[in-house]
């Protein structure tokens, strides 16, 4: 391997995004993350301490261009919306990173970013105390939720399928329900799921 060059936490974020883009969660590693960065396993130990501050800088690359400014719309939950589907829309561009998101969300400065900008517009609402701390947990519950569904079980996957054939005797609304569960696209699964969700919200 060449001598290590001086290498920027964006630079080696991006070389860990692309070994999970090609090789999923069980390919990053230490090893696989110098090699496409080309430099030897130890030289990145330069940069970066050990596997859990390689996830923490992929979580905060991947969400560092999310827009935190809320749109000028005057409901609280169309806001909120926006900022629940931009940070699905980026964290979806990258399933194999969704349990690092999972589990780095309270700690990468960009995901805190984010959720600052989420209970500001919360407490805009109105929400104050434990009805604001429910409010942001619950909305973070669902988005989590839908993602890990979304890439892990998928309406439009082999479980409903499964399901839908099952006998209708033993399981007639399991069957009922995953037949129409199958026609349900990942974009009207989250918008519908997301209004449910705010219906049962105030402040």
């Amino acid at each position: 391997m060449p001598r290590p060059r001086s290498l920027t936490s964006a630079a080696i974020a991006a070389a860990a995004v692309a070994v999970l883009d090609r090789d999923g969660l069980s390919g990053l590693t230490m090893r696989a993350v110098a090699k496409e960065l080309r430099i030897a396993t130890m030289g990145l130990y330069r940069y970066v301490a050990d596997r859990d501050e390689l996830e923490l800088l992929v979580v905060d690359h991947l969400l560092a261009d999310i827009d935190l400014t809320p749109p000028a719309d005057p409901d609280w939950r169309d806001r909120i919306a926006a900022l629940l589907d931009r940070m699905r829309t980026t964290v979806s561009a990258h399933p194999a990173a969704i349990p690092l998101v999972v589990r780095h969300r309270q700690s990468a400065p960009n995901s805190l970013r984010w959720i600052e900008a989420m209970l500001t517009v919360l407490a805009d609402a109105g929400f104050t105390g434990i009805g604001r701390v429910l409010a942001q947990r619950t909305l973070m519950a669902f988005l989590l939720g839908h993602l890990e569904n979304e890439h892990y079980g998928p309406l439009s996957g082999a479980g409903t399928a499964a399901m839908a054939q099952l006998m209708p005797a033993d399981y007639p609304l399991l069957v009922q329900t995953a037949t129409e569960a199958r026609n349900i696209d990942a974009d009207t699964e989250f918008r519908l799921g997301l209004e449910t969700v705010l219906r049962g919200l105030a402040p």
